[in-house]
């Protein structure tokens, strides 16, 4: 019986969405594997660029009504206080619709490749696009891609669920719609098939490049449809290399370089801020909402993604960036200009840093490039007013050091390289991308080893993505491999009674416990076969003679690479493990190492 209550338009999408998956069940039986795949490629990619159609136009419209207010009022009031209401909207869905916590950032796709077999949660379908649109949409400073990746790769990892596809096909759809959801973001398809290959999936074969590449194409070709241009960061100047610039492109690298750096860091301690009130929803909502506020209400440009006041300083016009500040009256002035632009770079970490560590949803990419831009434009303008160099083309630097800071903070170099191609319709400036965006990976490798997406991840050794190795070190379950098996023997015991275990079991190695059941010591038969056989001696040693100090434990919590660590360490093929002191069972080396082959086996994508 139909339920009476339900709209009739619920009930007809929900009648032809059986209908589908149906139909795809259908086509699963009869087309081979990699046909199957094909056709999934295509549907999560167009999955994936509808939600970025959402977002972005969500996102655009209110930045507009922002700013119309704006030129009534001629202040940024609206500017301050949207931010507010979007984030204290953010922190109650979470808190009343999504149990009480989102998982952020692009790191919670690694975490399912690396740790969960390519498994994501349902409610990451719908829980990024509500939340980030309520955030970024209404003027959170922060960006729309990572939850945009992390919508796309849901789709693809619960398409895959429902299907019963495998951990390489579930692994490789869920890249697909990471490449759909950036290809589409950008319009810049080759940029979606680098993010998805070089951030998300360190280890492939040739063969998987199609299906992601059929997916990132399917995310442009929907964006170019049905999304205006105007809403997308793309340029339409003509931009030329000089080769007499290069000095200042690679000025523009090492300073980008070292931004980025800065950028990780100063992000990483706001966030820490608000630890304290890690209990305290509403509150710590309200407190970093308020300080964003502040800051926007000084620093306008600072609202949202940011996207505007990029093309603004690329077109020519870069003194349009103070209007509708409390600087309006100084647009000719170009040291002003220069000063307002330098502090709102410095700024926007903070204000990104405030947005998502109060409990709004958003990501760093689209900072990473704001930032840059408003770099590259520094640096220009910089030598400019210096008289070093007149007519250095500054549309041209404040592109390129998107790529630079691009590549810094997420260490990806190729991404930032032809993301800036693409989006400005050409390869021109290949050559100054090629420098700025190498020197600036390089320094930042240098100094920050991971990325800033997976920094936290990997000082905690949860995931490692560029190391295939320790990807299947860290999915392996250790709790799965403990076994108690193990004849254990208390602290009381007589040296005789172990004899007699001896010869009942073939057990070497004997865990001896208190009456708490914690591991106070070893008994290790081949450290006392010379005296096991002789009576007289076995009747006159006691126990703590013959017992050794337990070095080889390891803790319940401990990461699979430390484990392995320890095997060596101790020339050890077991190893007893402890919870809060107390005996739980042991792991053997042999067990964990079949496990790892098994898993290599299932990580290879192809």
């Amino acid at each position: 019986m139909p339920n009476k209550n339900v709209s009739p338009i619920i009930l007809f999408l929900r009648k032809n969405l059986k209908r589908l998956e149906a139909s795809l069940f259908f086509l699963k039986a009869i087309l081979n594997n990699r046909q199957f795949i094909y056709l999934s490629c295509i549907l999560v990619a167009l999955s994936s660029a509808l939600a970025v159609i959402v977002l972005k136009t969500f996102a655009h419209s209110v930045f507009r009504f922002a700013n119309y207010i704006d030129n009534i009022l001629h202040l940024p009031y609206s500017n301050s206080i949207l931010p507010i209401v979007g984030i204290l909207l953010t922190a109650f869905v979470i808190k009343k619709f999504l149990d009480g916590s989102i998982e952020k950032g692009t790191s919670q796709i690694m975490i399912a490749v690396a740790k969960k077999s390519g498994i994501m949660p349902r409610k990451q379908m719908y829980a990024q696009i509500i939340t980030s649109s309520l955030t970024v949409g209404l003027g959170g400073s922060a960006g729309l891609e990572s939850p945009i990746t992390i919508t796309g790769a849901a789709f693809g990892s619960n398409y895959a669920q429902k299907y019963r596809l495998n951990y390489k096909d579930r692994t490789l759809l869920l890249a697909c719609g990471v490449a759909a959801g950036i290809a589409a973001a950008f319009n810049a398809p080759i940029a979606g098939v680098l993010f998805a290959i070089e951030v998300i999936l360190a280890d492939m074969s040739v063969t998987a490049f199609i299906p992601i590449m059929i997916s990132a194409a399917t995310g442009s070709l929907v964006t170019n449809v049905l999304l205006k241009e105007d809403i997308l960061l793309s340029f339409h100047q003509q931009l030329t290399f000089d080769y007499h610039n290069i000095p200042y492109y690679i000025a523009i690298g090492i300073f980008a370089g070292l931004v980025s750096v800065y950028h990780a860091r100063t992000f990483r301690k706001v966030e820490h801020f608000f630890d304290r009130y890690k209990n305290k929803t509403y509150k710590k909502a309200l407190i970093g909402a308020s300080m964003l506020a502040i800051l926007i209400f000084f620093f306008p440009t600072l609202f949202g993604e940011g996207y505007e006041s990029i093309k603004i300083l690329s077109n020519g016009n870069p003194s349009k960036i103070l209007e509708n500040t409390l600087l309006n009256s100084f647009k000719d002035n170009d040291i002003i200009l220069l000063v307002f632009v330098g502090a709102t770079m410095f700024l926007k970490v903070f204000a990104t840093g405030l947005t998502l560590g109060s409990g709004g949803n958003g990501g760093n990419f689209a900072p990473s490039l704001f930032v840059g831009s408003y770099l590259g434009f520094c640096v220009a303008k910089f030598f400019s007013l210096i008289g070093l160099s007149d007519n250095l083309p500054v549309s041209n630097f404040t592109i390129v050091g998107m790529a630079g800071v691009l590549s810094g903070l997420f260490h990806a170099p190729l991404t930032a390289i032809f993301l800036i191609a693409e989006i400005t319709g050409g390869y021109g400036l290949m050559v100054p991308l090629l420098i700025v965006s190498s020197i600036s990976f390089a320094i930042t490798k240098k100094m920050e080893i991971h990325s800033m997406d997976i920094k936290n991840l990997a000082d905690k050794g949860q995931v490692f993505t560029s190391d295939k190795d320790k990807n299947i070190l860290s999915s392996i379950d250790l709790s799965k491999h403990i076994r108690n098996d193990f004849t254990t023997i208390t602290s009381d015991s007589k040296l005789e009674n172990i004899v007699d275990l001896l010869s009942n079991t073939r057990q070497t190695l004997f865990p001896i416990l208190n009456e708490k059941e914690e591991l106070t010591g070893v008994i290790n038969f081949d450290s006392i076969r010379n005296i096991i056989f002789k009576p007289f001696q076995i009747k006159y040693t006691s126990l703590q003679d013959v017992t050794e100090k337990p070095e080889a434990v390891i803790c319940y919590d401990e990461i699979m690479e430390t484990v392995m660590d320890k095997f060596e360490t101790y020339h050890t093929d077991i190893l007893f493990v402890l919870k809060d002191n107390k005996y739980l069972g042991y792991i053997s080396k042999i067990e964990v190492l079949e496990s790892y082959r098994e898993k290599l086996k299932d990580m290879r994508i192809e």
